[in-house]
C-alpha cells in the first residue's frame, strides 16, 4: 500500500458541502472525509495516521499549486511536469443531503498528454476496516459497504484493478485537452441512479454563485469572498457551523492541546452571523439566528457552549486508536459542552440584536433574547470557563460582553423593555469596573491578575462602552504594549515565558486588534494589523486558528471558522 507523507497544515484544502468536509493534501490524495456527517467517523484518515485513499496524482516529477475558483470550495490543484500539466478540480456536490454526498473529481489534461494515477480504497472506523463486497457492475461502476453501513460507488474508473490489498489502482492516460471525470457517491442512503458529472457540476457552481455575495464593499473582495465560502461550507440545513473541519491537528508541537473542532460553539455561530450582518447579507445570519434561538427556547439558562450542528448533545472526550498527526494525539469529542460559559449569552444577544436590526427577527427570536437577558441577570456573578474555556473564574470579558449584548438588544426594545436590560448591564458594568479594572486603567483578565487578555479589545467594538471611553483606550495600549509580537497578537500571556513559547499568535487576535484600532480612529494602524494577519493564510488560502511566527506555519483544526468570520467582519468594517 502507499505511504502518504503528512503535510504542513498550510497547505491542506477544504472540500465542504455543509453537512461534512474533505481535506485534500497537496500529493493529490483526500486525506481526510468523515461520512456520512461532521462527526462521524472517517473513511479517509491519513491526516490522523489512519487508513482509507483517494489519491489522483499525475506520473512523474512535477510541482503541485492549486486555488479555489472564486466565492467557491471547487478547488483546482495543477501540477507542472516537464512539458506537460494537469490539473484535477475537485468538490463536493451541492445541493448536499444529511446521509449522504458525492465528491466530484476532474482531470484535465490541460498542456500535452499526461498519465495519471488513481488510487482508491474505502475504510470504516477512521480507516480501520477495510470495505467489503467491492466489486465493478455491467456498467463499469465499482461498488462497496462497510461494517458501520456506509454504502459507495466510484464511477470513471472501469479500468481500475484491486491489488492484494484490495486497494482499486488505475493509471490512466490522458491525450492534451482530455479530460475523465471520476465520481464518488458514499453514505447510508445512496439513490438508485448514479449521478452524472455533467449534471453535478453546474448544479454545484450554481449552488455556490446562489450563496456567497461579490463582496464589493470589502477592502479585500477575493479573501472576503473565500471566508463567506468557508463559512457556508461549514454550515449544515440543521443550521449548525462547524468550528473547523478536523480534529486533533496540534495547536503546539507536542504539547496536550488537541481538540475536536467538528462541532458548533454558539460563539463561532454568533461570530459569522454577526460577520454577515455586517455584510447585510444572510446566507450565514438567518441559520445562525435559527440556531441560536433554537438552543435558547431549549436549554435556556443551562445553554451549552458547543452541539453538534443539528443541535444534538455531543460526546465527551476520548481518544481514538489512530497514531494522530505528529506531534499530536487523536481525539473524538470536547469537554467543552459541561461547561459553563457565561459570554455565549452576550454574544447571543448581540447576534439576535443584529437580526432585529436587519427585520429577521421573529417572536421566538425575541423570547429567545429575554431568555438571554434573565440567564445573564441571574448567572452574571457565577464563575464560569470564558471564551477561552479555562479553569472557572470570574472572567472580566465574559460580564462585558454581556454588557454589550444587553444594550445591543435594548436598542431594539422599547423604552420599558430596554429599561429592564440596561438595569442589568450598567450593574454588571459597575461590578466589573470595582473589582476588575486595573489601577492604571485597564481591563484586568480577572480580578486576581495584573494581566490582561486580546479578547477584552471587542467588548468595546462590541458597544459595551463608547469608543472614547478611557477604559478601551487604556485596554488596547496594554494589549499592544504586552501581548503583541511582528504584528501578530496573543490571547494572553503565560506566566513568565516569552510570547510565541507556550502556543502561537491567535490569528482571531489579531483581527480583533484591527477591529479595536479601527473603533479608536486609528485607521493606519487598523489597515496594518488587518493586512499582517490575512497574510497569514495558508497556501489555498485557509486559516488554523494559530501562526507559529517563527517558524511562519499554521498551528491547530482547520479552517478555523472564528478566524474567518473575524476576516469577514473586518474587512467589511474597513471597507465602510
Amino acid at each position: 500500500m502507499t505511504e502518504f507523507a503528512a503535510h504542513s497544515v498550510r497547505d491542506l484544502a477544504l472540500l465542504a458541502d455543509g453537512e461534512r468536509g474533505a481535506v485534500l493534501a497537496p500529493d493529490g490524495n483526500v486525506a481526510w472525509l468523515c461520512a456520512a456527517r461532521w462527526e462521524s467517523p472517517a473513511v479517509f484518515a491519513r491526516l490522523l495516521g489512519g487508513g482509507g485513499t483517494f489519491a489522483v496524482r499525475p506520473v512523474g516529477v512535477s510541482v503541485w499549486s492549486g486555488s479555489y475558483e472564486p466565492g467557491t470550495l471547487i478547488f483546482r490543484s495543477r501540477w507542472k511536469g516537464r512539458g506537460a500539466s494537469v490539473d484535477v478540480v475537485d468538490a463536493l456536490a451541492l445541493p448536499a443531503a444529511r446521509d449522504s454526498l458525492t465528491l466530484l473529481r476532474r482531470i484535465d489534461a490541460t498542456d500535452g498528454d499526461v498519465a495519471v494515477e488513481i488510487e482508491f480504497d474505502v475504510r470504516a472506523a477512521y480507516g480501520r476496516r477495510r470495505s467489503r463486497d467491492v466489486r465493478r457492475d455491467d456498467s463499469g461502476f465499482w461498488h462497496g459497504r462497510t461494517a458501520d453501513g456506509i454504502r459507495w460507488r466510484l464511477g470513471g474508473a472501469a479500468e481500475a484493478e484491486p491489488d492484494e490489498d484490495g486497494v482499486l489502482r488505475l493509471t490512466a492516460g490522458l491525450a492534451s485537452g482530455g479530460q475523465r471525470d471520476l465520481v464518488l457517491e458514499l453514505g447510508t442512503n445512496l439513490p438508485e441512479a448514479p449521478l452524472r458529472a455533467d449534471i453535478a457540476w453546474p448544479a454545484t457552481e450554481d449552488a455556490w454563485r446562489g450563496r456567497v455575495p461579490a463582496m464589493t464593499q470589502s477592502v479585500a473582495p477575493r479573501d472576503a469572498q473565500q471566508a463567506y465560502a468557508v463559512l457556508c461550507g461549514l454550515t449544515s440545513r440543521g443550521g449548525g457551523m462547524v468550528a473547523a473541519a478536523t480534529t486533533s491537528l496540534p495547536e503546539n508541537i507536542g504539547g496536550a492541546r488537541d481538540y475536536d473542532y467538528r462541532y458548533t460553539w454558539i460563539r463561532d455561530q454568533c461570530y459569522a452571523g454577526l460577520a454577515d450582518a455586517a455584510a447585510e447579507g444572510t446566507s450565514l445570519l438567518q441559520p445562525a439566528l435559527e440556531f441560536v434561538t433554537a438552543r435558547l427556547l431549549e436549554d435556556g439558562p443551562n445553554l451549552k457552549p458547543v452541539y453538534t450542528s443539528y443541535g444534538e448533545v455531543m460526546p465527551d472526550e476520548h481518544e481514538l486508536a489512530l497514531p494522530g498527526y505528529p506531534g499530536g494525539r487523536s481525539v473524538m469529542g470536547n469537554r467543552a459542552h459541561r461547561q459553563f460559559q457565561l459570554d455565549v449569552f452576550g454574544d447571543s444577544l448581540l447576534l439576535l440584536a443584529a437580526g432585529e436590526r436587519m427585520g429577521l427577527l421573529h417572536s421566538d427570536g425575541r423570547t429567545a433574547a429575554n431568555i438571554a437577558k434573565q440567564a445573564i441577570a441571574d448567572r452574571w456573578d457565577e464563575h464560569d470557563a470564558g471564551i477561552w474555556e479555562m479553569e472557572p473564574r470570574w472572567w472580566t470579558e465574559s460580564r462585558l460582553i454581556c454588557v454589550a449584548g444587553l444594550r445591543a438588544m435594548a436598542k431594539e426594545h422599547g423604552p420599558a423593555e430596554a429599561a429592564r436590560y440596561l438595569q442589568v448591564a450598567d450593574r454588571i458594568a459597575a461590578e466589573a469596573t470595582d473589582r476588575s479594572l486595573h489601577h492604571d486603567g485597564y481591563w484586568r483578565r480577572h480580578p486576581d491578575t495584573e494581566g490582561t487578555d486580546a479578547a477584552l479589545l471587542m467588548p468595546a467594538v462590541r458597544g459595551a462602552f463608547p469608543a472614547d471611553d478611557p477604559r478601551n483606550l487604556a485596554t488596547l495600549q496594554h494589549v499592544l504594549d504586552d501581548l503583541t509580537s511582528d504584528g501578530y497578537a496573543y490571547r494572553f500571556q503565560h506566566g513568565d515565558r516569552p510570547l510565541g513559547e507556550t502556543e502561537g499568535a491567535f490569528l482571531l487576535c489579531g483581527f480583533m486588534v484591527s477591529l479595536a484600532q479601527h473603533a479608536a480612529g486609528n485607521e493606519i494602524e487598523a489597515f496594518r494589523w488587518f493586512e499582517r494577519n490575512r497574510a497569514a493564510a495558508g497556501s489555498p488560502g485557509l486559516f488554523a486558528e494559530e501562526f507559529d511566527v517563527q517558524q511562519r506555519q499554521l498551528r491547530g483544526n482547520l479552517p478555523q471558522a472564528f478566524v474567518h468570520a473575524m476576516l469577514l467582519e473586518t474587512s467589511v468594517v474597513l471597507g465602510r
